[in-house]
């Protein structure tokens, strides 16, 4: 358990493996769940939906994408309350357990020229338990990194689990490259495509191994130990908390939707311009370990300034980089792409999602916090992240033109500005106590 000094600081040394078990855990779920998205964009169409439309195909590719985004708020509230009621820890480790067998049978599963009509229908129930997975993985890993630290660092403390995005999108890109550089175009499409899959099973069992020797979270363990565990939690965090959950659900559509346009339809675009896969993908690594340094960082300024304000110019940067990225990379020219891409990745994306995590479970109290922040967080998922690259899609099949996908990323802009306006700030506070108790 991490140890507090007489003036409420965390010993660092103690933090380390929390800190450690957490970004290990997230990096390998975001790793699963990326591989799919990345992939979607560029391969299963042609796997899973041949009989359609190139346009159509990817279409419908990314709809299968979607169910895993859906199925990311049933996730949190089924591991939400085992969280609240049985303990972080056991339920991290179900989560890992849950994604990467699910992972694993992605890898494994025939096409479309197999098993017919079965194959799309198989997949889209895989990637729905790897949304479900991931929509519980994100709560409990934040979670024992806030409720182990102390409130003046909780956005420096939570920042690490966030870290796991682009660590996990880095593998989940560079995994795919080295498979297109091994295999020629036709033996990827059957057998090149299912390696990075197959990988994540040596991954899982890493995890496990990480996650096995960490402590339960100390708050947890004090209300156990106290019996003050909820006996309902989903109920309980919806009637106490619905305005929390639905605020910060709208606070991410300023990060969620133009990531998933910045990481994955960047992919599609990318083919519009006849631009080559390899400066895409070099593009996406390069900003996502960029943002393994920038998310820290902004997040110790959070800390300092205060998330409302720190949320409030990250909202205004993206929306005025809405229309320059476009313009960038209608250049064509590879540098320019590749530093287009990986800047809206670490710094306009990284801005906001660094100290999200802080921002959005210091709202709720222990007792409840892991089911309301994972609502809250996950249910973006359905409003903004996941539809992303589908109305991008839509929107430049009737415009030709980026013109409607920046306008759409500035509508997210504006939606999450009005929601700060909602919104406590915790910073260098203590976090929200428990409504019930304090009734």
């Amino acid at each position: 358990m991490a140890t507090i000094s007489s003036e409420g600081s965390v010993d660092m040394r103690r933090m380390f493996p929390v800190i450690f078990s957490s970004t290990v855990g997230t990096s390998i779920e975001w790793y699963d769940f990326f591989l799919y998205s990345l992939l979607s964009a560029s391969v299963f169409g042609k796997i899973f939906f041949p009989t359609f439309s190139p346009a159509a195909g990817t279409i419908l590719a990314f709809t299968t994408n979607f169910g895993g985004f859906a199925a990311r708020p049933i996730g949190a509230a089924f591991f939400g309350w085992f969280g609240d009621r049985v303990g972080r820890k056991s339920t991290l480790i179900a989560t890992l357990l849950l994604m990467g067998i699910a992972t694993f049978l992605v890898g494994c599963l025939p096409g479309y020229a197999q098993i017919g009509v079965a194959a799309p229908i198989l997949i889209s129930i895989l990637r729905i338990l790897q949304g479900a997975g991931v929509g519980g993985e994100w709560g409990g890993s934040v979670l024992m990194a806030v409720e182990h630290g102390d409130a003046h660092r909780r956005g420096f403390w939570a920042s690490w689990p966030q870290t796991g995005v682009p660590i996990g999108l880095a593998l989940a890109a560079i995994a795919i490259i080295i498979c297109q550089a091994i295999f020629p175009s036709a033996q990827f499409l059957t057998i090149g495509w299912r390696i990075p899959f197959f990988l994540s099973a040596i991954l899982i069992l890493v995890g496990l191994y990480i996650r096995l020797r960490v402590l339960e979270s100390p708050k947890f363990a004090a209300i156990k130990a106290e019996n003050q565990v909820s006996k309902a939690p989903l109920p309980e965090v919806i009637r106490h908390y619905w305005r929390e959950i639905i605020l910060t659900a709208l606070i991410r559509s300023a990060e969620q939707a133009p990531f998933y346009l910045f990481s994955t339809y960047i992919l599609t675009y990318g083919k519009e311009l006849k631009l080559e896969s390899s400066v895409l993908y070099t593009g996406i690594i390069l900003g996502a370990v960029l943002s393994f340094f920038s998310m820290p960082t902004y997040s110790i300024i959070s800390d300092r300034v205060g998330r409302k304000r720190w949320f409030t110019i990250g909202a205004v940067l993206m929306a005025a980089f809405a229309f320059p990225y476009y313009m960038l990379l209608n250049t064509k020219n590879p540098v320019v792409v590749v530093i287009t891409i990986a800047a809206s990745l670490f710094i306009f994306h990284a801005w906001l999602y660094g100290p999200e995590a802080a921002f959005i479970s210091e709202r709720f109290g222990t007792k409840l916090r892991y089911s309301g922040a994972s609502l809250g967080y996950q249910l973006a998922s359905i409003t903004a992240g996941g539809p992303a690259p589908i109305i991008a899609v839509a929107l430049f099949a009737a415009y030709h033109s980026y013109v409607p996908i920046s306008l759409y990323i500035i509508i997210m802009s504006v939606i999450t500005l009005l929601a700060i306006l909602g919104l406590r700030e915790y910073a260098r506070r203590e976090a929200a106590e428990d409504k019930e108790l304090a009734a």
